[in-house]
């Protein structure tokens, strides 16, 4: 059950708003990255909404991918959760060890979040990914630790309204591709809520919005499935049947094999058909 969106936050400190953030900014001599993907969320009520979301406290992981200025960590880390939190901005990292740094309940890790082994960092979970993600690199990684990072077992995160859609899309939408077979395979996601561009300093061009990610079991041939997927939406406008001509030395028989037109198109299969079509031997 989701927390009540109307709970009391008395618990919380007061999140940065923007003119704290441009202040912590300004006094670092710093200026958000477009090259890093940096939008800083600076609207407290969407701060406290995503915390309510992640339902977090005591005795639960957190890790958040880009903390920027730490208005997120520090109403995480008031929960009473351990957070780790990564930040590849050396400048950033510095205003986070004055933010947060002293809490003991806060790690902060220096480290390019897109170029890690995540399954390696978080070793010895269950862990729930709390994160206004940077632009750049966001769809990756969740989509990278869901493959790979099995002790990531939840996602609160904010993400480019479009990526959102991308994730939760259904077949013959679209929105629908590899990303939308990789959550189908490993987790039940819902839309959460949407953001407007004005919360963030600066505002990006697009809005966000924050999903919610829940771990399933990965069902035997999830790994293969993708990789179908990838194959089949590498060529989106062909029939599958042209498409996976160089996996299957006989793809229109893999396909009716697998209960599949051989004249469909890539965007018609459902992660089903992609773990069926996994099942026949190449």
């Amino acid at each position: 059950m989701n927390p009540d969106p109307n709970a009391s936050d008395s618990h919380l400190p007061d999140p940065q708003g923007r003119a704290e953030i441009q202040s912590l900014l300004a006094a670092a001599g710093l200026h958000p990255r477009r090259s890093l993907g940096q939008h800083f969320l600076a609207d407290p009520n969407v701060t406290r909404r995503i915390v309510r979301l992640a339902d977090v406290g005591p005795g639960v992981r957190v890790v958040e991918i880009g903390a920027g200025t730490g208005t997120l960590t520090a109403a995480l880390a008031a929960t009473g959760a351990h957070v780790v939190a990564y930040e590849v901005d050396s400048g950033l990292v510095e205003i986070l060890e004055r933010e947060v740094g002293s809490l003991p309940n806060v790690e902060i890790r220096e480290r390019d979040a897109s170029k890690i082994d995540l399954a390696d960092e978080l070793a010895g979970g269950p862990w729930t990914m709390v994160s206004n993600l940077p632009y750049n690199v966001g769809t990756g990684i969740v989509l990278d630790a869901l493959r790979g990072a099995p002790d990531v077992v939840r996602f609160v995160v904010m993400i480019q309204h479009e990526v959102a859609d991308r994730f939760l899309a259904k077949p013959g939408t679209r929105t629908y591709g590899v990303p939308s077979v990789v959550v189908g395979l490993h987790a039940r996601g819902r839309l959460a809520f949407r953001v407007s561009p004005s919360v963030f300093v600066p505002p990006p061009r697009v809005g966000s919005a924050v999903v919610e990610l829940d771990r399933v079991p990965a069902l035997e041939g999830a790994e293969s499935a993708i990789e179908l997927a990838v194959a089949a939406f590498g060529q989106r406008r062909k029939m599958v049947r042209r498409s996976l001509a160089g996996v299957f030395t006989d793809p229109d028989g893999a396909l009716r094999a697998a209960g599949i037109d051989p004249t469909s198109r890539a965007e018609v299969l459902s992660v089903d058909d992609y773990l069926a079509l996994a099942g026949v031997s190449t």
